[in-house]
């Protein structure tokens, strides 16, 4: 079609202007200096006309309707051209359109990844998120999706509970889950359940911490108190008492725990090692 805008390397352009630039101003700025300027210089490039595009790089994904954006996204990537700051943001504040949402059912798993994380933890999107968890083998796309599902933990709270009693995908609903701020005693009693008779005491008292309802505080103190619990299981179980509020003061010795003793050995400077020391010529 005429006038269909085309992929444009505008991060490229901007890399070809910098390096012009950082030539002509050698040894003018220290390196700390630089990290601060190129920034700002992307920002304003964002902003300059560019000979043969006929717009900013900021106006050209601006003059898109949400359709032709998304589109565009998709033929950046297929075409292996590098996805510019400047269009991610644009589509980034249209507010997870329909069509980014139509997106979340690609397969390409580049296509994939840019569009969870464009449409961020907009419920719009939450119906697309769980599809993917169900079918996805891809640990990187279901950590990115479970990121923004916690991120709007409440609005995901209904399907999350679903998946878990259909046993989908169950550490990931526990981890969902145990972000919600509204107080549900469905949510309650899964995350202290999940507690009690999972072996992975470390991220289940976790997630209780995350959770922060006080009345886990007897069930945890319970269960830190115990003679078989190990190094790590007592450093976790200790955080997450003293995140709701309580406290464990039981002195208890695990100078024999092989993980207090890994430990102790990683943190170890080596014997002859002396701050004060001079260095030899």
């Amino acid at each position: 079609m005429e006038g269909r805008k085309k992929p444009v390397d505008f991060d490229g352009l901007f890399d070809e202007k910098l390096a012009q630039y950082m030539r002509e101003n050698a040894g003018k700025y220290t390196e700390k200096q630089w990290e601060n300027i190129i920034p700002k210089l992307y920002r304003q490039f964002g902003d300059i006309r560019i000979p043969g595009v006929g717009a900013t790089p900021t106006q050209y994904f601006a003059e898109c309707t949400d359709d032709e954006l998304v589109a565009l996204l998709k033929q950046y990537v297929e075409e292996d051209v590098p996805v510019t700051d400047f269009l991610c943001r644009e589509l980034e504040g249209r507010g997870c359109p329909d069509a980014l949402v139509a997106l979340l059912s690609e397969a390409d798993e580049r296509l994939l990844t840019l569009a969870v994380n464009l449409a961020g933890d907009s419920p719009k999107a939450f119906d697309a998120y769980f599809e993917i968890l169900a079918k996805t083998s891809d640990g990187e796309i279901k950590d990115a999706v479970c990121e923004q599902l916690k991120a709007g933990a409440d609005a995901a709270k209904e399907r999350a509970l679903a998946f878990y009693r259909e046993g989908r995908e169950r550490e990931l609903m526990l981890e969902i889950l145990s972000r919600c701020k509204q107080r549900d005693e469905r949510v309650y009693d899964i995350l202290l359940e999940a507690f009690r008779t999972d072996e992975d005491i470390p991220m289940h008292a976790s997630y209780l911490a995350a959770y922060g309802d006080a009345r886990a505080l007897p069930v945890l103190l319970e269960v830190i108190d115990r003679e078989d619990i190990n190094y790590i299981e007592y450093q976790e179980l200790k955080y997450a008492i003293e995140a709701l509020g309580g406290e464990y003061t039981r002195p208890r010795d695990f100078s024999n725990d092989p993980y207090f003793k890994e430990i102790a050995e990683q943190s170890q400077l080596p014997a002859d090692f002396d701050p004060m020391k001079k260095p030899s010529n």
